[in-house]
Parts: structure tokens; C-alpha cells; sequence
């Protein structure tokens, strides 16, 4: 019954949230337009349901031959990659209210893991790998929560490779633990999250919330 009901959720949820924000989507639209590369979306193949390829929609935030540039899949704090409105939509997530799209069209929940390129797909391990999109991957989730800041770990570390890889192998610790709790209830506690830690960044609640998230060593 959950996964219907989840679904139902998902399409009503994303519907009127498309509604209510447009005024605010609207004029990011019509400044890409004007600015950077001229271009508004970006679409990115992402592993999704079942491991299955999908093409994601994001707000411009980047050059488009950024993957081949620089840190490549690694993005960092003020990266020289970044179009003019990319930072300011990357740190506060507006760049990914785009996959709105996504989830009405079935390709993505509201909630579950976040959907990665190939890349970073590999980075998890293969017990993550077979397991992590048995469900459909997310706008956000456990993930997104607890690594709200990761550019800002990732561009603070001497050894970026190792923190990415050290950040990758506890999320996927956390996308198997949200499989294993996942509930209409549960979703409601991450949507929450996510909102709340735009406006107070460097809350605690998530462990408050979800007493039982296994244990980080870094």
C-alpha cells in the first residue's frame, strides 16, 4: 500500500509545488536565459530506478562542458566552473526544484536517494550499487540531509578524492537504512528536514529525528 500511496503523494505533492513556485521559477528561467551560456536546463544522464539511465532536469548552474573540466564530477565551493546564478542555486538547492519534471513524469520520488552520474555511481560499493535504487531515486532524502554542505567539506579537504570517497561510503550506509524505514512518515521527517535546513544550516535534528542512523567515523 505504501508504494502507491507514496506515488499518489509524489504527482499531487510535485504538482502543486510546480503551481505555487512559479513565481519564483519563472524569473530564474528568464535570468538563465539572459546570463551564462543562455541556456536554462541542464539534462544529465542519472542511474535511476532499477539502475536504470534517466535524464535528470537541473537549473543551468554550470558551464555545459564542465564534466571535462577542472575537478570534473567533483564540484567544490565557489568553483570557477559556475555560471553567475550557479552559486547562489547551488547553495541554496533551487537548481534542483527543475526535478519536479522528473517526478511527475515517473522518473523520480520526492523522497530516496539522489540520483548519480555513472561516475560517482561507482564509487559506491557493489553491495550499494545492487542495492540503493531498488526504490526510485529522490529530490531529496537521508542523504541530501546529512550532507547538506558537502561542497563546502569537500573543498575544505587536503585530499579531496579520499573525503568524496569517505562521504560516498556513508551515504550509502544511509540510502540502505532509509530502505529499511522507509514509511509515509519517515518521508515527511526528510522533506521537513530539507526545508528547515535551508533557513538553519547547521541544525542537528536529523539524529534527533532518526535515532537509529548508523554511526559516522569522520
Amino acid at each position: 500500500m505504501y508504494p502507491v500511496v507514496k506515488r499518489f503523494f509524489d504527482i499531487l505533492s510535485a504538482s502543486i509545488a510546480c503551481i505555487i513556485l512559479s513565481p519564483l521559477l519563472i524569473p530564474i528561467s528568464i535570468a538563465l536565459l539572459l546570463t551564462g551560456e543562455h541556456y536554462v536546463f541542464y539534462l544529465q544522464d542519472r542511474i535511476g530506478f532499477k539502475n536504470k539511465l534517466f535524464s535528470i532536469y537541473k537549473f543551468a548552474t554550470m558551464l555545459k562542458n564542465s564534466p571535462n573540466m577542472g575537478t570534473g564530477a567533483i564540484t567544490v565551493r565557489n568553483d570557477p566552473r559556475l555560471l553567475p546564478l550557479g552559486g547562489f542555486l547551488r547553495k541554496t538547492k533551487i537548481n534542483e526544484l527543475p526535478q519536479l519534471l522528473n517526478v511527475i513524469f515517473g522518473h523520480m520520488s520526492v523522497v530516496g536517494p539522489r540520483p548519480l552520474m555513472n561516475v560517482s555511481f561507482k564509487l559506491y560499493n557493489e553491495n550499494v550499487q545492487q542495492n540503493i535504487y531498488k526504490v526510485r531515486p529522490g529530490i531529496t532524502g537521508i542523504g541530501s540531509v546529512i550532507f547538506r554542505d558537502e561542497e563546502k567539506m569537500v573543498s575544505e579537504a587536503d585530499d579531496k578524492n579520499a573525503i568524496y570517497a569517505k562521504i560516498f561510503e556513508y551515504k550509502g550506509a544511509l540510502e540502505l537504512w532509509y530502505q529499511q524505514n522507509q514509511s509515509f512518515v519517515t518521508d515527511v521527517k526528510i522533506i521537513f528536514l530539507t526545508a528547515y535546513s535551508i533557513v538553519f544550516a547547521n541544525n542537528q535534528l536529523a539524529n534527533q529525528f532518526f535515532k537509529t542512523l548508523p554511526k559516522r567515523n569522520f
